[in-house]
């Protein structure tokens, strides 16, 4: 018979979790991350809503879309009345609008949410509009909310005689605060099972490792086992209580985090550049305008005494020169150069940003700049 002893399951068998908690108090990590920052449990999410409705109430600026008016025929037939066919009841305060809305995990009835609503037509403004009646159905075509009330309108937009308009942000869409009434919570797999999986919101074999190191050295050897690079099977409780008690001192738990990689990332049209601090250079020439830049990494080799206690040290020296003139036009970095060593170069001659995203995507080329370049 095969018999699990580092996964308990009852009641009896989790009287650690006091010590467990002492011992989260106790120990303290510099230049960590907590697992609740960089992680999320499988199954436990939130979950997007949308409906269709009415605004009513506004002040001549609602649409004229011809399904805004089927919209008010229907909606006047639900209350008995009937409207003479042929009849067009000249709608301008009545505006046809999509309501979305995040339905967080756990979210029970009678709890509220804020929604969103945007126009679908024409509608030249939603201020001082009302919703009325909306169900919020989700993928699943059921409905788990309802949404009504008062829209609050950031955008203004104003019309003048002569065809003239100025538009403040935009007065089309506007947010009901706890707008919508939660009718049917969604189910969620929370107290199913003897384990639950953690997912790093930034896959990474390294912070896998740490975390999974992480938890072990606390709960027991085997408690957590990681599945991939995004993904730590933990072990847990089935008694719901026991296992909220248990997440909690999990998901507050410090780990380092592995560093990510090498990346310098060029924002085009704002002229932004961000870089990683494992950015490294290979020997390359560049020909950048009438600007020349040498980098040269040299060591230096300092040894003690022959009759001294000491141990021989390596020292690396950047040397850097920086011509400016109309016949030198190439830029040379030697090996072992970084990128904080490219930057400062250029800087001190008063390049503009264009002309270091034009080196960097030449040395991306090149095969030079060992790092993800990324041109956003």
């Amino acid at each position: 018979m095969n018999t699990r002893t580092n996964r308990p399951h009852n009641r009896c068998r989790w009287p650690w979790l006091a010590l467990a908690t002492i011992a989260l108090l106790l120990s303290t990590t510099v230049q960590a991350e907590r697992i609740k920052d960089i992680t999320s449990i499988a199954g436990i999410r939130s979950n997007q809503l949308v409906g269709y409705g009415l605004v009513v109430g506004l002040d001549g600026s609602g649409d004229k879309a011809p399904f805004t008016t089927q919209t008010f025929r229907n909606m006047m037939a639900e209350f008995g009345i009937t409207l003479p066919g042929g009849t067009d009841p000249k709608l301008k305060n009545v505006a046809a609008v999509s309501v979305t809305a995040d339905l967080p995990a756990f979210s029970k009835p009678g709890q509220r949410v804020d929604v969103t609503v945007a126009s679908l037509g024409n509608a030249k403004s939603l201020r001082g509009g009302q919703l009325l009646f909306t169900p919020l159905k989700g993928a699943d075509g059921n409905v788990y909310a309802i949404a009504q009330g008062n829209l609050v309108v950031g955008g203004l937009g104003v019309d003048g005689n002569d065809g003239s308009r100025i538009t403040i942000n935009v007065p089309s869409v506007g947010r009901i605060p706890n707008g919508a009434s939660v009718e049917q919570a969604v189910p969620t797999n929370f107290a199913r099972g003897d384990s639950l999986v953690f997912n790093l919101d930034q896959p990474d074999f390294t912070t896998a490792r740490y975390m999974v190191d992480k938890i072990n050295d606390l709960l027991g050897p085997g408690t957590a086992e990681a599945l991939d690079a995004t993904s730590i099977r933990v072990s847990a409780p089935r008694d719901t209580s026991q296992r909220v008690a248990y997440l909690s001192i999990i998901e507050n738990l410090e780990i380092e985090t592995g560093d990510e990689r090498a990346k310098v990332i060029i924002n085009s049209r704002t002229g932004t550049i961000v870089m990683g601090q494992h950015v490294r250079i290979e020997p390359v020439a560049v020909t950048h305008g009438s600007m020349t830049v040498t980098i040269q990494e040299d060591y230096n080799v300092t040894q003690p005494n022959a009759l001294a206690d000491g141990d021989t040290v390596v020292v690396p020296q950047t040397n850097i020169n920086i011509e400016q003139g109309g016949d030198n036009r190439m830029f040379r970095f030697g090996p072992g150069v970084t990128l904080d060593d490219i930057i400062k170069a250029v800087n001190e001659i008063g390049a503009a940003p264009g002309d270091l995203m034009a080196i960097l995507e030449a040395m991306k080329q090149a095969g030079a700049l060992k790092a993800e370049l990324i041109v956003i």
